[in-house]
């Protein structure tokens, strides 16, 4: 069966790349305890929620609608996590015989690489299973913003760990200069890690392909700006960790023709400068995400467009978005009406813009609109 359409994780559309297929079913009716759309609630604002039921005139959300997908994609990185950390787990434990049998303060770097990486697949899985519960009373919008900050301790595991051992390592061995190296089994256990963490970085491209290949646009670019920063670990750290497999196998090398424990060193501390590079890009990313980043500017553009389409609508006073999480968007708008506008015109307007919005792009979860009156 077809993967469900749907906008990639609230990543920026525009016409086309991230906007909702024209034959893609219409938005739902709000869930239990959510206010009634098109009926203004306490000060004046209407709000909707994009949940799942069935509109009036309206077929319910298919098997293929954004609410089936949303949960796909949660499958889909859940899955892509436990690979992943299963793959570290198996790695870790191979480095680790292999830097202590061969002498390599490279390779054991490497082995406390795949231990970071391995506690951050069980933290990112911990976000998912905690960022993905309902919404409650006591937190209306859900937790999907938990994911950020079990994100963030992750990228301080990898400094911590993978980064810091590395560089101690590295610098111990360009001072003590140990020249007992056993390269073999550190070669045999190198390229044996680089499947195993090829395996793991090819699904992950295969999950940001197919949901690139959706919207036409480059996986590189939905990696890029997507909020779902599990997928952007994970992709990350595989890739690094490619790169500190190949950093390693280029110090082993180079101090086995050399006869020299320093390129040994070296390669360790090149591998430490690397896990920095990563953690501190991760690090950012959920910082931004956990103080409170608003949805990239093509949604606000789209958004703008769809409300300018509204009929009686004369314009924007002031357009808010807020990324709730890796699948949610919030929207708060103050719109303008004419003087002369009724109340049942301004009614059927505002449910318009709703309707409008959360068709254009499913990852919008919540609008809220003020309605006031401008003298035309």
């Amino acid at each position: 069966m077809a993967e469900p359409a749907r906008s990639p994780d609230a990543e920026p559309g525009g016409n086309g790349p991230y906007a909702r297929r024209p034959d893609a079913p219409g938005p739902g009716v709000p869930g239990p305890g959510a206010p009634e759309p098109g009926v203004r609630q306490p000060g004046g604002a209407r709000s909707t929620q994009h949940t799942e039921g069935s509109a009036a005139g309206q077929a319910p959300w298919s098997q293929a609608g954004p609410l089936s997908s949303s949960r796909s994609q949660h499958s889909q990185s859940v899955g892509t996590v436990i690979i992943a950390g299963l793959a570290n787990l198996t790695v870790a434990v191979a480095k680790a015989i292999a830097g202590i049998v061969s002498g390599s303060a490279a390779v054991l770097s490497e082995a406390a690489h795949s231990v970071a990486d391995t506690t951050t697949e069980l933290l990112l899985f911990i976000a998912l299973r905690r960022g993905a519960r309902p919404p409650t009373t006591q937190y209306p919008f859900g937790y999907g913003r938990e994911s950020y900050l079990w994100a963030f301790v992750a990228a301080v595991v990898t400094f911590v760990i993978g980064a810091g051992f590395s560089i101690f390592q590295g610098v111990e061995a360009i001072q003590q200069r140990h020249e007992d190296l056993d390269p073999l089994v550190a070669y045999v256990v190198l390229v044996v890690s680089f499947v195993a963490e090829g395996i793991s970085l090819t699904r992950s491209v295969r999950q940001l392909r197919r949901r690139a290949a959706r919207w036409r646009v480059s996986w590189l670019r939905v990696a890029r700006r997507t909020p779902n920063t599990t997928i952007k670990a994970v992709l990350l750290e595989d890739s690094a960790a490619l790169v500190g497999l190949v950093l390693a196998g280029i110090g082993v090398g180079a101090s086995e023709l050399t006869g020299s424990p320093v390129w040994d060193g070296v390669a360790s501390i090149a591998i430490g400068v690397l896990l920095l590079v990563v953690a501190t890009t991760l690090a950012h990313n959920n910082i931004a995400l956990l103080v409170g980043r608003a949805a990239q500017d093509a949604v606000r553009a789209e958004i703008e467009q769809e409300l300018a389409a509204v009929p009686d609508l004369r314009g924007v006073d002031r357009l808010m978005t807020l990324q709730l999480g890796p699948e949610d968007i919030l929207v708060a708008v103050k719109v303008n009406f004419a003087d002369d506008a009724s109340r049942e015109e301004i009614e059927i307007a505002a449910d318009e813009a709703e309707r409008r919005l959360i068709a254009r792009n499913p990852a919008i979860r919540y609008v809220f609109l003020d309605p006031t009156r401008r003298p035309g």
